[in-house]
């Protein structure tokens, strides 16, 4: 690796950490703070957001007659979403119990926490729950098929790859044959410590 993308490397650890501290502040002026994993306001503010939760006649008001329309067609795909989180459960629960890869925790990935916001109905209410769940399965479906490719194919493509994830940045370079070989090993063993990859690591 060369200086200039070790210091690239630090620079990203370094704007992680800034913008972390700017979420921070953001709840606090937004009267909120996260305790034991679940959001919480202070009673004023929540008093507020009820004031603003918008009735059912001025929510139906206000939606247009495609969205009506299409929304039977949006929460259909609860069906497929749903098999696919139990049938990606059952693999992670056998395959990697069998290959000795930690099991990626569900509940890491999937959060109904925006139910206890006030400002929302119930109908909104019910929209960010799909969401939540929708976009939460993708997160946790991902994060075991990156566990899966690190196990057994931890190589960059040759073409670039819009938004790889986390695990990608420490692949093997294409090509690298030599490396494929000396090192498919070391890459499944830190899977073993659930500690994965990074650019620094690939040319160790």
């Amino acid at each position: 690796m060369t200086q200039r993308m070790q210091d690239l490397a630090a620079e990203i650890v370094r704007l992680q950490g800034e913008f972390d501290r700017e979420i921070e502040q953001r709840r606090r002026a937004l009267g909120w703070a996260l305790k034991e994993q679940i959001g919480e306001f202070e009673h004023g503010i929540a008093a507020q957001h009820r004031k603003l939760r918008m009735t059912f006649v001025k929510y139906f008001g206000g939606t247009s007659w495609p969205i009506v329309l299409t929304s039977p067609v949006i929460y259909s795909l609860i069906v497929p979403m749903v098999i696919l989180d139990a049938w990606v459960s059952a693999y992670q629960a056998i395959c990697f119990r069998a290959y000795k890869i930690p099991r990626v925790k569900r509940r890491d990935y999937i959060a109904f926490d925006r139910s206890k916001l006030k400002y929302l109905n119930v109908i909104e209410s019910l929209n960010c729950a799909f969401c939540a769940y929708a976009n939460g399965v993708v997160a946790y479906v991902r994060e075991v098929s990156s566990r899966t490719e690190q196990y057994w194919c931890p190589i960059k493509h040759a073409v670039k790859i819009t938004d790889p994830h986390r695990r990608y940045y420490g692949f093997l370079e294409y090509g690298d044959a030599e490396g494929y070989r000396a090192r498919l090993k070391a890459f499944r063993d830190r899977l073993g410590t659930e500690s994965p990859p990074t650019a620094a690591d690939r040319d160790a």
